[in-house]
């Protein structure tokens, strides 16, 4: 962002937080400008985002409008949000290598960047699902159990699960279902990738 495009945005800020509050208080512009000292026109002005104005005049704003000059700047440069919403049954389907019929993964949280953290999986197993391939990939995984019951192998180690149990693993080392227990199964896998930096 360019240092004229920072000086329109504080502008418009400014005068937006000024016209609200002067708003919420049922005051006029003419009321303001009265008690600040200076022109309608003027404040309309800055409201409007037409003209730069003092930090003498927005003190005088300020006291004008009962608040301190800090909180017309409060909020201003504040990061913006970027949570990502999947609403129930709206996780993208996809495959994974080895996997056969009867075995679902639904991504629940994508578009991360050119360098993933982590990758969140809803996987379904019904009566359908075949043997399958152990995995190995890098990183950290944590598995929470939803429904059905299945037994996790993980490397020489095997853990039969329930719902409500968890399992987290370090997912180089071969990992996948031994046995399928009570279908359907259902569990949350969520993949967490080792920072490049750290590895």
């Amino acid at each position: 962002m360019t240092e004229l495009t920072n000086h329109a945005s504080l502008e418009r800020y400014l005068g937006n937080t000024i016209r609200d509050i002067r708003q919420q208080h049922s005051l006029t512009i003419a009321d303001v400008a009265n008690l600040a000292g200076i022109s309608r026109g003027m404040l309309s002005k800055i409201e409007n985002a037409q003209t730069a104005t003092s930090l003498e005049t927005l003190s005088r704003l300020a006291h004008a409008l009962g608040v301190s000059l800090a909180t017309l700047f409060r909020g201003y440069d504040d990061r913006v949000g970027s949570a990502q919403l999947v609403k129930s049954g709206e996780g993208m389907e996809v495959v994974r290598r080895g996997t056969k019929r009867g075995h679902t993964y639904h991504l629940l949280a994508y578009d991360q960047g050119p360098r993933k953290i982590f990758e969140p999986f809803l996987i379904t197993i019904d009566h359908e699902s075949e043997t399958f391939p152990l995995f190995e990939h890098p990183g950290t995984e944590f598995i929470y159990m939803l429904e059905g019951c299945v037994e996790y192998r993980h490397g020489k180690e095997n853990y039969v699960l329930m719902p409500g149990d968890s399992l987290t693993f370090d997912a180089e080392i071969p990992h996948g279902p031994e046995k399928l227990i009570q279908c359907p199964i259902r569990f949350l896998s969520v993949l967490m990738y080792p920072n490049p930096a750290e590895v």
